[in-house]
């Protein structure tokens, strides 16, 4: 070997490939302003589009006039709930077995509901015709507390559901009812909690909140006459799953249907579901034979697209006198606003929720969870989270600080001694789930040693002392939170949308000159997946990952994939690219045994090619693979590198983390300030150790603006207060704490590398960890339990109840 053979070292450092802290190349085209977002896009001849919007949130609509709007200069149409009638288009599916009103059909049932949809030549014309649209209304009784909703004399919110006793879930109690789902055994948990020497039991809110992604929902549609295609741009996390429904609803034919999602300005599961817009576009389109754009407002995607949480979580845990927890039981009211439009597999009303126990070896337990109709806007969509699973984690975290504080005991303690131990993995929770592996006590020593937990304590201690004896008004507090998700939404055995199995998929294709083209299944909200799908193909296939072009969102190229959300991304697409590059790989050894005229078992990979075993002077570089494959390739064997993986996961994936936030709180006036604040993860393989650590910090700050005051409320009128970023909780870097982050690295037995997922880890572990700093702090005064948000208005009327 001379001087400039590249070492091993070098070759592999030459890939970076998984592990490698390789820059985003998406921010070369971002950071100059050149992203390609939906409102960038401009057809000839577009028109636009906007909706007329109801100011009440229940109401019969006794007429709408929109002879003024149609005389104004510009205005192409309006478009009514009649005028969809005869297309059978007014109602449209949920993905959650409900139906749900395009147009508001005789009623309005949430404040800001589309009545009618104003097409026009520009848009700022269509926003003065919607001022020109008359509605006659007749006031209804609103219903806007999920505890009011079944009450024997509450109105009837749908009246198409009126005296159906069965909906997509099995028995209605209620007119108001929409399901009741249950799992885990009831009879035992109940004989345990009869049995147990300890009991806790806490109804413990997760307040309704959005995932206000910073681009809002938005969709282009231009129908072709002549070739009877239909051509859709949209903010689409499922741009496949948007194709099918589009053509269920349209009768066109599914090939006919060309569904583009450009660069998306967020998700967060926001984008998951069909509006309104995306169906009123397409139809506008194809009455008018011109390209339609819907873009929404701030206040509209605030108000209208789908929310999150609205979970109401009676919690009772059952425990022996010394902490160990011995039964779990849950009662959920769940709060899904005028129609269930939950963004959740089929089979699951609740999402994943059954990972309410956490990471600790519950016995036996026992959720039922009831979802009901009120007059607020539809959803329940996985913000930043895997279907319930935040909801599921600051319950049951909630719920052992409620536990460690009865018992007396330290949170980390109790938690140490109920988690899930690491000769347990694979391990069958008593709600049905398999974790595939993990070193729960592991993480958290490292996390308690990392920032000096006891001494924390001892300060804290210190400092309750001082404040009674009047030397200060600080207190402080700190927020254990050790978390599992259960992530990779996919096995089709648990999982469909709509009845199609939530698999991924992947396309690569190797050039005759060695570089790649790989187009899959998902689709990048600001995950990084032009930089990490390079990555893995890089490390399993040996060529750089400069040289490899990731394409996703066009439904004309891309391998059919149910998308992104869920953190279901490195679980299912990222396998199916190692799966797509293995196939590569196998067909790449025997076209470099016919090269190397050996056997295509006497060859080894080795890093970016193969090499003969014990004579590693002879080998052949994929590059020079990839050549041959398209010129010289052996007999029989059909010419080109290319491979499709359609990968249906065997389970799903279970990351974890050990959180902790230190808290100081000024009681005279309910500021809190994050003095440290500490996330550990184990996501199993690491891709780009870079991006992980941009995808924690970006979670942590939504978990931040949650846990501390984000929240979409209402008035008793189901009038919607704080519909702007004037009143809805944006943290800037001002209010954002700084983030410590850190890991470990148990990898996924059954994924083909190892990767868990981390996108929505930070969302998950990150709101409890800042709510029990809030509630640690006051638990001295004799707090047992502070509902979320902590804004600083409550942190202060806390401290003023308690005689702070």
């Amino acid at each position: 070997m001379n001087d400039m053979t590249p070492t091993p070292a070098q070759r592999e450092a030459r890939l970076e490939g998984i592990g490698c802290k390789r820059k985003r190349v998406e921010d070369i085209r971002f950071t100059q302003g050149k992203g390609n977002y939906v409102d960038d896009i401009k057809l000839p001849n577009m028109l636009h589009g906007d909706f007329v919007r109801s100011q009440y949130a229940h109401a019969k609509i006794k007429k709408i006039d929109a002879s003024r709007a149609k005389v104004l200069p510009g205005v192409i149409a309006v478009i009514t709930a009649e005028e969809l009638k005869p297309l059978g288009l007014h109602w449209m599916p949920t993905l959650a077995g409900d139906v749900q009103a395009v147009l508001a059909d005789g009623k309005v049932c949430f404040q800001n509901q589309e009545i009618a949809f104003v097409i026009a030549t520009d848009r700022y014309i269509t926003d003065d015709a919607i001022q020109l649209v008359d509605v006659e209304y007749e006031e209804l009784p609103v219903i806007v507390d999920p505890f009011q909703s079944m009450a024997p004399d509450a109105p009837v919110l749908r009246p198409d559901l009126d005296g159906k006793m069965t909906g997509a879930h099995g028995a209605r109690k209620h007119h108001n009812h929409i399901f009741e789902w249950t799992i885990g055994d009831k009879e035992a948990t109940d004989i345990a909690f009869s049995k147990a020497d300890v009991t806790i039991k806490e109804l413990i809110s997760y307040h309704r909140t959005h995932p206000s992604p910073l681009e809002t929902c938005q969709c282009l549609a231009s129908f072709d006459k002549v070739k009877g295609e239909l051509t859709v741009y949209g903010t689409f996390q499922a741009p496949h799953v948007i194709r099918t429904v589009a053509s269920l609803l349209s009768k066109i034919p599914e090939h006919k249907i060309h569904v583009i999602a450009p660069d998306i300005g967020g998700g967060f599961g926001n984008k998951v579901g069909a509006y309104a817009g995306y169906i009123c576009s397409i139809v506008a389109s194809i009455v008018t034979g011109q390209p339609v754009k819907w873009v929404e407002d701030r206040m509209e995607n605030l108000s209208t697209t789908s929310f999150a949480r609205d979970y109401h979580m009676t919690t009772e845990i059952a425990a022996t006198k010394d902490g160990k927890v011995t039964g779990l039981r849950v009662h959920v009211l769940a709060d899904h606003g005028a129609f269930d439009a939950c963004a959740d597999p089929s089979k699951w009303p609740a999402g994943f929720f059954n990972i309410v126990t956490g990471s600790y070896d519950f016995p036996v337990a026992h959720v039922a969870v009831d979802g009901v109709y009120t007059n607020k806007a539809p959803g329940g969509v996985a913000y930043r989270c895997s279907f319930r699973v935040t909801e599921a984690a600051y319950c049951i975290e909630r719920g052992m600080d409620i536990l460690a504080q009865k018992l007396g005991m330290d949170p980390a303690d109790l938690r140490m001694k109920n988690f899930v131990r690491r000769e347990q993995f694979p391990y069958q929770s008593a709600l049905g789930w398999e974790y595939d592996s993990g070193d729960y006590h592991l993480a958290m020593q490292k996390a308690m040693d990392a920032i000096g937990y006891k001494a924390l304590r001892a300060e804290q201690k210190a400092k309750q002392e001082a404040f009674k004896r009047g030397e200060t008004r600080e207190i402080m507090g700190i927020g254990v939170s050790f978390f599992t998700e259960i992530v990779g939404a996919g096995p089709s055995k648990n999982c469909d949308i709509l009845g199609v199995a939530m698999f991924d998929s992947a396309e690569i294709r190797i050039h005759p000159t060695g570089s790649i083209i790989a187009r899959m299944g998902s689709k990048s909200q600001g995950q990084g997946h032009e930089t990490t799908w390079a990555q893995i193909i890089a490390t399993e296939l040996g060529i750089p990952s400069d040289d490899i072009m990731i394409e996703e969102g066009n439904t004309d190229t891309a391998p059919y994939g149910l998308g992104t959300y869920g953190s279901r991304s490195t679980p299912v697409a990222g396998a199916a690219i190692a799966m797509a590059a293995r196939k590569i790989k196998n067909k790449a050894q025997m076209i470099a045994a016919h090269l190397l005229e050996v056997s295509e078992y006497d060859l080894e990979w080795d890093i970016d090619g193969f090499r003969v075993k014990g004579n590693p002077s002879r080998s052949k570089t994929m590059k020079e693979i990839a050549w041959a494959a398209y010129n010289a390739p052996p007999p029989g064997l059909e010419p080109g590198l290319e491979a499709v993986n359609y990968y249906d996961p065997p389970n799903m994936t279970y990351p974890f983390g050990a959180y902790f936030c230190v808290m100081d709180i000024d009681v005279d006036t309910g500021v809190a300030k994050t003095r440290r604040f500490y996330a550990l993860d184990d996501c199993g393989t690491r891709i780009n150790p870079m991006i992980i650590e941009g995808q924690v910090h970006g979670g942590l700050t939504e978990a931040f603006a949650i846990a501390m005051g984000q929240e979409i409320k209402y008035d008793e009128m189901g009038n919607v207060v704080g519909a702007s970023f004037m009143d809805f909780f944006i943290p800037t870097a001002v209010e954002t704490p700084k983030w410590e982050t850190d890991f470990t690295v148990t990898p996924s037995p059954h994924h083909p590398i190892g990767a868990k997922g981390v996108g929505e880890s930070p969302n998950v572990g990150g709101v409890p960890a800042f709510s029990n700093a809030v509630n640690d702090a006051f638990q001295f005064l004799g707090s047992t339990h502070i509902q979320m948000p902590h804004d600083a208005w409550r942190i202060w009327e806390t401290g003023r109840k308690l005689g702070a």
